[in-house]
Order: structure tokens, then C-alpha cells, then sequence
């Protein structure tokens, strides 16, 4: 863990209201997928009372050359200047941090269920695991509102294409408000989506992360699937 300055390479837009961050990555940075940093905005034009550092999930992968943080652009001081960066601009990051990483048994699957920016560190930790081909089976279920809101989605569509112990159930809870052509699931994720497509939901180590609300209801849909508490990581993004 460490404390470094890093300049804005680019940013892109990777969903609606949603923007990727890309920074230059120190050359002593080593994180696994699935950890997060502290960004501190430096000499901002504003603030506010949520003052200048959020933590951010990174969505990049370790052997990616940039690091990389997405976020919903909610309209704070933070996030305005966010936005407002210009390739060059410097900020501070300090990190990385959390244990949210991929178990080691690889006879025991991943289950991720993630619901909108929470996807950012699965996404990092997939397509970790499938670079460097880790043998695990992965099932990535991930709920959004409209095709239109989920970051990473053609990614993650390719990835599955791609490799075969890859799986992802991307579902959409609000279609009547999308202008996008979608033949995939529906309705929020529930007990019968993941027995659809997990054999045997006691095998599994599950993973979510998200707003408070989503984690919560992650949690108690697989405590009444009877799944092990023990067996289920989370992290709330509280404040995203």
C-alpha cells in the first residue's frame, strides 16, 4: 500500500450517466481484482461537505497498462471536477485496499451478482482470471435497469463468447424505458435465475457488491437458497 500522484490519461463514456477514468499506473502498483483506492482530487475548484477523496473500485485489470476507476456521475463537487479533468491532470490515489479477491480452490465456481456500478471490481476480476487462466468456472449474474445503464456490457458479452467457463446472465429490470433490442433475461436476479444456471448452489463462492440496498437483498436471496454465509463476500458502495 502506498501513496502516489498519477495523471489523467483519458476518460470514456462506458454507459449512460456512467464514465471510465484512465490513470497512468506507477511502476510499483500491484493490486489483485477486486481491491479498491482512495482518489484525492488536488487543489479542486470546489467542494462540498463530502469533501475531496472517494474510494473507487479498480475496474482494471493487474496486467492492464492503465488503472482504471468508473463511476455514476451524480451531480456533486467531486464528481463535477471529476468530469471536468483534462488528460495530464494529476490526482492522488492511495491504495489498494480490501480482500473482496478471487478464492484460490479453483474446484469451487464464482458466483458474482452485481447490479449496475457495482460491477466495477468484477469486472477487474474476471478478466484477471480469464488472462491468466486460473481454471475457475465463473457465472456473472448482472442486473441493470436497461441495456443502456450497464457498463462493460459488450465487454462482458464478448468475454462469454470467448470462453467457455465464463457465463453471464445479464438481466434488465425496467425494458419499457429502453430503445434497445434485448433478448436476455428479465426481472430482478431471485433463487430461480440462479438454479437456472448453477447446478448446485451450495458448491459456489459467491461475491456482490453494489449500493447498500442491492447488497442486502444479494444476501438474503441466497440465505434463503440456503447458501453458507461463510461462502458469501460482499462490499456496500455506499455514497457512489
Amino acid at each position: 500500500m502506498g501513496v502516489y500522484t498519477v495523471k489523467l490519461i483519458e476518460h470514456r463514456q462506458v454507459a449512460e450517466g456512467t464514465m471510465a477514468f484512465f490513470f497512468d499506473k506507477p511502476a510499483d502498483f500491484e493490486f489483485a481484482g477486486g481491491q479498491s483506492i482512495d482518489m484525492t482530487l488536488i487543489n479542486p475548484p470546489e467542494t462540498d461537505a463530502e469533501g475531496n477523496t472517494r474510494t473507487f473500485s479498480l475496474a482494471g485489470a493487474p496486467h492492464e497498462p492503465n488503472l482504471m476507476v468508473a463511476t455514476r456521475l451524480r451531480d456533486t463537487a467531486f464528481k463535477r471536477t471529476l468530469r471536468r479533468l483534462q488528460p495530464g491532470n494529476e490526482v492522488k490515489i492511495e491504495g489498494p485496499f480490501g480482500s473482496m479477491t478471487l478464492h484460490r480452490k479453483t474446484n469451487r465456481p464464482a458466483v458474482i451478482l452485481a447490479g449496475g456500478i457495482g460491477i466495477t471490481p468484477f469486472r477487474s476480476m474476471i478478466v484477471q482470471a480469464i488472462k491468466a487462466e486460473t481454471g475457475h468456472d465463473l457465472f456473472l449474474f448482472y442486473s441493470n435497469r436497461r441495456p443502456e445503464d450497464a457498463a462493460f456490457l459488450a465487454e462482458l458479452q464478448e468475454l462469454a463468447r470467448q470462453h467457455t467457463n465464463f457465463t453471464l446472465v445479464a438481466t434488465m429490470t425496467n425494458l419499457e424505458k429502453s430503445q434497445a433490442v434485448w433478448s436476455g433475461e428479465t426481472g430482478h436476479i431471485s433463487v430461480e435465475m440462479l438454479t437456472k444456471y448453477v447446478a448446485d448452489l451450495a458448491d459456489p463462492i459467491y461475491y456482490t457488491a453494489g449500493p447498500p440496498a442491492l447488497v442486502a437483498a444479494m444476501r438474503d436471496l441466497l440465505n434463503e437458497a440456503g447458501v453458507d454465509e461463510d461462502d458469501v463476500n460482499s462490499e456496500d458502495f455506499s455514497g457512489y
